[in-house]
């Protein structure tokens, strides 16, 4: 019916191939079928216009209001010849139905045909309200757009120029300073530890790991670097001894891809077992986009068999499920041949900051927080772990607030072979008080998710009171602990630290001077000793580590402060004191380090006459089996002497992939007043040899 006012068409079909090949085929309607070559897109448009204003009605509400607008429709015809809507765009839902009724209403024509195939092609279509009858159009008239949505077949007569045009940039290390992280090991610290500690400096060891910005205020990176390189001009000598295996640097980016090896054979004299060994590959990635933004990752496979002691305390804290072990500070183990483990190992690193004050991590992986060899606040010991972490640096402050997702695998925490979650929150502020003297607060909080409380919210305030908000959400659900570290440098060469850590502690059974079970604390104490007698680049370091029973515990073990059973604060959980004398000396690409620690541990019986829990296991509920209040002493239990002494030497192959080959000879001795399933008389010398990229801290010395 022609009851409307004039029509006007303006009309666009796109395709992705030029419109004068001569292997293209327009889409036909059976009118066009006789029509010349050169004549069937002129054709097809007209047709379709034809058959739009015929059956195009527009309400009569529009027409009354004078009404004067657009509708655009973007739709293809597929290989069978359909017409199908993609897009409409108009003012009025009433103008987007018809102009869909109408396409669907148009017939089945012959499709597109590109070197004789069926191919779809998109078309735009404009149709201007109100309507006018259309005027025959000549090819001349048609305007072509470029196809962006890949439905045709790509003109192979044209290619775009982006890919050539990427800029590539000669790699200048650009990561030395950046806001990436430095990758935390007490080795890997050591070549630039004192440098960090020269009275007059306003940063903060404590928070670990460092960012490469940090530490290139005190070290020259590129310096050293470039005095440690080997002359090599082949690719492959480089690429084994100098450089990363890939390093791209273009227009505000960068990264690198490391292989990842640790590849070690040994031997423990007192096993039956022939031999011990890691065999680990893996890949590590870091990089940059612009300045504000680094990320790293990196994922392992490994398979390995440790010395006999190992073996049985990775074993003794296996995770529910049938899995043998947990490889600690690593994770859960498979069963690997008849007496060996496979432990896979992933990190992940993803930093942003905002501005220079604030940066935030979120990350899988560990995390430190002391100046010695130990951390009785929050070690790496752990097998790794989600979590937040915001750092804020300013004046002569760096406030920390960490957010972690943990695990709890042990029988009685599993339901439906799921583990159960905790969540962990803690805060720490380093305030460096005068140019030598630095003192930190820490607080800490567990909770679970008992009645779906989840990731408690009351926690997410960085600068809320953690055991203010944990008694108002309930004191018996959760588990908070509040702690002290200080640092005083002497002088350039000698730095003195320690820790003070309070789990529970009655001011009433202080006074009584009655050693209560409730006097739940732990203190570290330590001194370093730079450059020591004179010897450039030699460290010497003394500690004393001392854990009451109960401390980490808890009356729910859920709350207990561990991850994957393991301590969250000092590796061997509660109950000992501790003295670890370290030396470590380093000389361009050569290294050593000495370890000797001795201790007092205080373990359980177990044996069926002698159940009490006496305080070292930090997995059970100190309400029960408790076997006296008051008199708790250090090491009470089955009183175990431990000694370990450790040397390794070694040469750094690549910095910058942190691949080393060294040697390493452990030896321990284990001596347990009455031997238990769990504390068994040992003498251990294990001897070891390998290629390793030192990317964590590896402790053996359980």
């Amino acid at each position: 019916m022609k009851f409307f006012a004039p029509l006007f068409f303006i009309f666009f079909g796109y395709f992705s191939v030029a419109q004068t090949s001569g292997r293209e085929q327009f889409p036909q309607f059976p009118a066009c079928e006789a029509s010349l070559a050169n004549q069937q897109e002129v054709c097809f448009y007209n047709t379709l216009q034809n058959y739009i204003f015929t059956n195009y009605k527009v309400d009569d509400d529009k027409i009354a209001s004078d009404f004067k607008g657009t509708v655009i429709a973007l739709f293809e015809v597929d290989t069978a010849g359909v017409f199908k809507i993609i897009y409409i765009d108009a003012p009025y839902e009433s103008l987007k139905l018809e102009t869909k009724r109408v396409f669907e209403s148009l017939p089945k024509i012959k499709p597109a045909t590109y070197s004789g195939r069926p191919t779809y092609s998109k078309f735009t279509l404009k149709i201007a309200i109100p309507l006018e009858e259309p005027n025959a159009i000549s090819g001349r008239d048609i305007v072509v757009l470029q196809d962006k949505t890949n439905s045709n077949l790509i003109d192979n007569s044209k290619e775009l120029t982006e890919y050539e045009d990427i800029i590539y940039k000669p790699f200048e290390n650009p990561q030395f300073k950046s806001k990436g992280n430095v990758v935390f090991s007490h080795q890997n610290y050591g070549v630039f530890d004192a440098l960090l500690n020269q009275v007059g400096s306003n940063n903060h060891t404590a928070s670990k790991p460092y960012s490469y910005e940090e530490v290139s205020r005190y070290y020259d990176f590129e310096a050293i670097n470039q005095a440690n390189l080997k002359q090599k001009e082949s690719w492959f000598g480089r690429k084994i001894w100098n450089e990363n295996l890939v390093a791209i640097q273009g227009d505000g980016y960068w990264f690198t891809v490391n292989g990842v090896l640790d590849v070690r054979v040994g031997k423990d004299t007192d096993s039956k077992s022939s031999n011990t060994f890691v065999n680990t590959r893996g890949v590590k990635v870091d990089g940059a986009l612009g300045e504000q933004l680094t990320f790293s990752t990196s994922i392992f496979e490994s398979q390995g068999r440790f010395a006999d002691y190992y073996n049985a305390y990775a074993e003794s804290i296996k995770p529910s499920g049938g899995n043998p072990a947990i490889i600690p500070g690593i994770g859960i183990a498979k069963r690997f041949k008849e007496d060996a483990y496979d432990f896979p190992l992933a990190e992940a690193n993803l930093k942003y900051s905002p501005n220079k004050f604030i940066d935030l991590q979120l990350g899988y992986g560990r995390n430190f927080l002391g100046d010695g060899y130990r951390s009785l606040l929050q070690s790496d010991g752990t097998s790794p772990y989600p979590f937040f972490k915001i750092n804020t640096t300013f004046w002569k402050i760096k406030y920390t607030n960490t957010y972690m997702w943990l695990k709890d695998v042990r029988d009685l925490a599993t339901v439906d072979g799921t583990y159960a979650t905790k969540f962990m929150a803690s805060h720490y502020l380093s305030w460096n008080v005068t140019k030598r003297f630095n003192l930190g607060f820490f607080e800490n909080v567990v909770w679970t998710d008992m009645n779906e409380r989840g990731f408690d919210l009351n926690f997410v305030n960085p600068l809320i009171f953690y055991r203010a908000v944990e008694f108002g959400s309930s004191s018996k659900t959760g588990n908070a602990l509040l702690a002290l570290t200080s640092k005083y440098k002497w002088n350039n060469q000698i730095n003195v630290y320690g820790q003070f850590l309070i789990d529970e502690f009655a001011i009433g059974d202080v006074k009584a001077a009655n050693q209560s079970w409730r006097n739940k604390f732990a203190y570290q104490i330590g001194v370093k000793y730079y450059d020591a007698f004179q010897i450039k680049n030699l460290m010497l370091q003394l500690e004393y580590n001392q854990v009451r029973p109960y401390v980490y515990s808890h009356s729910n073990p859920l709350t207990n402060y561990g991850h994957n059973n393991q301590s969250m604060g000092h590796n061997w959980g509660a109950n000992f004191r501790e003295v670890v004398a370290i030396a470590r000396y380093y000389k361009g690409r050569y290294f050593a380090d000495a370890k000797l620690i001795y201790g007092q541990r205080g373990f359980d019986f177990k044996n069926g006459t002698d159940n009490f829990n006496y305080g070292g296991d930090i997995y059970l509920d100190y309400d029960d089996d408790r076997p006296f209040d008051t008199g708790v002493s250090i090491a009470q239990g089955n009183k175990t002497n431990v000694m370990i002494a450790d040397l390794q030497v070694g040469y750094l192959v690549n910095p910058a992939a942190n691949l080393k080959v060294f040697g390493n000879v452990l030896f321990r001795n284990f001596d347990p007043v009455a031997e238990t399933t769990t504390a068994i008389q040992s003498n251990s010398t294990w001897f070891s040899i390998g290629l390793r990229s030192h990317l964590f801290n590896w402790y053996f010395d359980y």
